[in-house]
C-alpha cells in the first residue's frame, strides 16, 4: 500500500548488503513484523516499508533486501543509488562472511553509492549461536571503526538488538537532517509536516534507545 507524504515527516532509503545466508531477510522481517518466518533466499531484490517515530519525527523507511549471490551483483548495484543508509551484515559463525565485507562489500559501497552523506552500519548477526562463534565482538568493533560504521551485534531469531539497530540508524538520519544542512539525507519528495496528525501504532514508537557499540 502506498503512503502519502502526509503520513510521515521524513522518508529514507536503506540498503541491506552482505553474503548470502547471513540473515539479511530475517533481520528485515523481524524488524518489520516483530516475528520470524521461514524465509527463502532472496532472488534479486525485495523491499519492505516500516513507519516509526524517532527523535519526534515520523519516519518512513523503505528497506531494500539484496541477494548476496555473485550472479545478482550487476542487478543489485543499481539499488545503491540514492540510499541514505547502508547496512553491511555478516554471520558471526561464518568467518568468510566477515572477511568478504572488506574484500567485496565495502568496495561495492565505494563504487556504487551515490550519496556522500550515506550513514553506514555494520551488523554481526546470529549471536544466539554464540557457542559457534568465529568472529569476536572486538573484531566487529574494529572493522566498524575502519569502515566508519555504526556497529551492533544482534539475532534475528531471538530479536536481540534488532529494533535497536534500525532505530539507531534512524536517529542518525534525524539528527543529521533536522536542520536540513544535509539535504542528500532526505529522500526527494519527502515533506516536513507540522500539523497534528495521527501517530503510527504504539509498538512502532521509539521511546528508548540503546547506544551502539563503537
Amino acid at each position: 500500500m502506498s503512503l502519502s507524504s502526509a503520513q510521515y515527516d521524513l522518508s529514507f532509503k536503506i540498503l541491506l548488503i552482505g553474503d548470502s545466508g547471513v540473515g539479511k531477510s530475517s533481520l528485515l522481517v523481524s524488524f518489520v513484523s516483530n516475528s520470524l518466518e521461514d524465509i527463502s533466499p532472496t532472488i534479486g531484490v525485495d523491499f519492505k516499508i516500516k513507519q516509526l517515530i524517532v527523535g519526534g519525527k515520523r519516519l518512513k523507511l523503505t528497506i531494500w533486501d539484496t541477494a548476496g549471490q555473485e550472479r545478482f551483483r550487476t542487478l543489485t548495484s543499481s539499488y545503491y543509488r540514492g540510499a541514505q543508509g547502508i547496512i553491511l551484515v555478516y554471520d558471526v559463525t561464518r568467518r568468510d562472511t566477515f572477511t568478504s565485507l572488506l574484500d567485496i562489500w565495502a568496495k561495492e559501497v565505494e563504487r556504487y553509492s551515490t550519496n556522500q552523506d550515506c550513514v553506514k552500519m555494520l551488523i554481526g548477526n546470529k549471536v544466539d549461536k554464540d557457542a559457534e562463534r568465529f568472529v569476536s565482538k572486538e573484531e566487529g568493533v574494529s572493522l566498524a571503526k575502519e569502515l566508519g560504521c555504526l556497529f551492533y551485534e544482534c539475532s534475528a531469531t531471538t530479536l536481540e538488538n534488532v529494533h535497536q539497530c534500525f532505530e539507531e540508524l534512524s536517529l542518525k538520519f534525524v539528527l543529521l537532517s533536522k536542520i536540513m544542512e544535509v539535504p542528500s539525507l532526505v529522500e526527494e519528495g519527502s515533506t516536513i509536516v507540522t500539523k497534528n496528525l495521527l501517530k503510527p501504532k504504539s509498538e512502532d514508537h521509539t521511546t528508548t534507545m540503546d547506544s551502539c557499540c563503537s
